[in-house]
């Protein structure tokens, strides 16, 4: 990280889950403790939890299949939660969906209980967040598509997604800058494509910092004319004249 100061660091390992509300001007950056790491992502917003992460918005505006540094996450109220300052990889995934209980037993990744292993049971994405967002107020119907950090997905000529499982060295860190008050929900299992034989477990380095606020020579600004539009939404939304 170049221009941003970091005040708080720890270590989430695999397969486990985190939720934090990040204010305006923080920023977030993961790095990735082994390779293959997968991170999937949600955003809310904390005033009001109806404004949530709309992937499919974020594709469209940005004509991008894939994300990576200068790209921004979108809300569903077309404001900008967070930019994407920093990448190493240069591709997350916006499309590979969630791990869940029908994808462990398709893979042969035999269920391991709490009760059984305690934190080393096998827990899915879809659990995780769920476990995250009830400590909010949220629940199933609340979930959204999530973004998975770390990961990347292809598509070939005939339409099927296929994981690319060397994408991701250890190392590998990206960095958002929160753009507006944003409630964070991710988790560290497995992405739901993983070819792995055995359940996977891969950390991440967490680092929560600050950086000076953007400007219209900033890369995710400039990137394309929606992403400036966008932020103008952010202004309106701080300057109270919008919800």
């Amino acid at each position: 990280m170049t221009s941003q100061a970091i005040d708080y660091e720890t270590h989430l390992p695999g397969g486990q889950h985190w939720s934090l509300r990040l204010r305006r001007g923080t920023t977030l950056r993961l790095t990735a403790a082994e390779a293959g790491a997968n991170v999937g992502l949600l955003m809310y917003n904390p005033e009001n939890l109806l404004e949530r992460l709309n992937l499919p918005d974020t594709l469209k505006c940005q004509h991008s299949f894939k994300l990576t540094r200068g790209h921004c996450l979108y809300s569903d109220m077309g404001r900008i939660f967070a930019s994407i300052i920093e990448d190493d990889l240069g591709w997350h995934d916006s499309v590979g969906g969630n791990l869940n209980a029908g994808h462990m037993v398709a893979k042969g990744w035999q269920p391991v209980s709490f009760q059984a292993a305690l934190n080393d049971r096998t827990q899915t994405g879809h659990d995780s967040f769920l476990i995250e967002l009830a400590k909010y107020g949220l629940g199933a119907r609340d979930l959204a598509a999530n973004l998975n950090l770390f990961s990347k997905v292809v598509a070939d000529d005939a339409g099927q997604l296929r994981y690319v499982p060397d994408h991701c060295p250890a190392g590998a860190a990206v960095t958002l800058r929160f753009e507006m008050d944003t409630l964070v929900a991710l988790h560290t299992c497995p992405h739901a494509l993983d070819p792995s034989a055995d359940y996977p477990r891969r950390g991440v380095d967490i680092a929560l910092g600050t950086a000076p606020p953007p400007d219209e020579n900033d890369i995710c600004w400039a990137h394309c004319a929606e992403n400036a539009r966008g932020f103008a939404n952010n202004r309106l939304y701080h300057l109270g004249a919008a919800r």
